[in-house]
């Protein structure tokens, strides 16, 4: 049974700040005192997108563990690179940024115009969670099983055509590779975020995406989209009643989403290292925790280098598709 979540700052989470607070006495002062105004978190998706409920429900624990207002600020468009671009050329220290792999890995193998570098200007703050990708397609999809439906894909060619939130995002990138690990060809079709995706699907404009679990998890159990299979090499404990695709004949595909904090370059090295700290012990609480797992997220919290080696080995793996693929913007 998934444990009860209460809407309050635990007890147990503050003593966790608490004692990273008093860890923090050996940096330097001013970064002690750091925030000194309103932080924002800035969210490239719509209210109700899978970033936008994990900067939601980091926004109160947040805001009591630094003693300052922290508010959510939704700037939408170009699959999170508005929002990343605001944020990398931030000034004023008070400014992060909730963001998905595309928005610091690969937007700029993917399109040179992009006016930031993820690479250069942006820094690390902590991996919050990770969580494979749910194939999905609505409910009176043709086939009684997985294996049938993907038959039908495979003879549908591009009579089919499948959401993402934008191209370059892993939704995208995700299919583009699914496409030639399963030998289908569905039309591609952005939508400007998952809550618009599930529309489109319940509305007939598009016949499967590939999808956060939690969001895919709503609509299956409501009897409105059917789920295929994982993007994760076997069962994930996020979407545990859902096939891998490798189940159902997809081979060696696997492929995961995560969502970060990230701040811009600029930010000094100490008050990273705070604001790193701060936020792990956030997203491992087990409240948390729990809540995050309800969101179809596994639970990361890491420090800025080790999500820096993620971005690192991410960026090789999501460049090699766009390469491979020819996938560029219109």
């Amino acid at each position: 049974m998934t444990p009860r979540i209460r809407t309050g700052f635990s007890r147990r989470l503050l003593a966790q700040s608490v004692g990273a607070c008093l860890a923090f006495s050996l940096l330097p002062s001013w970064a002690s005192a750091w925030p000194t105004q309103t932080v924002r978190l800035v969210v490239g998706f719509p209210a109700g997108s899978s970033p936008d409920l994990t900067a939601r429900a980091l926004a109160e624990p947040l805001s009591k563990a630094l003693g300052q207002t922290v508010i959510v600020e939704n700037k939408v468009g170009a699959g999170g690179n508005i929002a990343a671009d605001f944020v990398a050329k931030s000034t004023d220290g008070h400014t992060l940024g909730l963001m998905i792999n595309g928005n610091m890995t690969i937007a700029r193998i993917l399109n040179p115009k992009v006016p930031y570098d993820p690479l250069k200007d942006l820094a690390p703050i902590s991996l919050i969670g990770k969580a494979p990708l749910v194939l999905t397609v609505p409910a009176n999809a043709p086939g009684q099983t997985a294996a049938d439906w993907l038959s039908h894909a495979q003879k549908a060619g591009n009579q089919l055509s499948y959401a993402s939130p934008g191209v370059g995002t892993v939704g995208h990138l995700g299919m583009e590779l699914l496409k030639t690990k399963a030998g289908i060809a569905p039309v591609h079709v952005p939508y400007p975020g998952n809550p618009q995706i599930i529309t489109a699907m319940l509305g007939g404009q598009v016949q499967l995406a590939l999808l956060p679990p939690a969001l895919s998890a709503a609509q299956v159990s409501a009897g409105r989209l059917r789920a295929i299979g994982a993007s994760s090499s076997g069962r994930s404990p996020v979407a545990a009643e859902v096939p891998s695709l490798a189940e159902i004949g997809v081979k060696d595909y696997q492929l995961e989403i995560w969502n970060a904090v990230a701040a811009p370059a600029s930010m000094p090295a100490a008050v990273a290292i705070k604001l790193s700290a701060v936020v792990s012990d956030i997203v491992r609480a087990p409240e948390m925790r729990a809540r995050l797992f309800q969101q179809g997220w596994q639970v990361v919290g890491s420090s800025p280098e080790g999500l820096r080696h993620r971005i690192e080995a991410d960026t090789k793996a999501l460049g090699d598709i766009i390469r491979n693929q020819k996938i560029e913007l219109n």
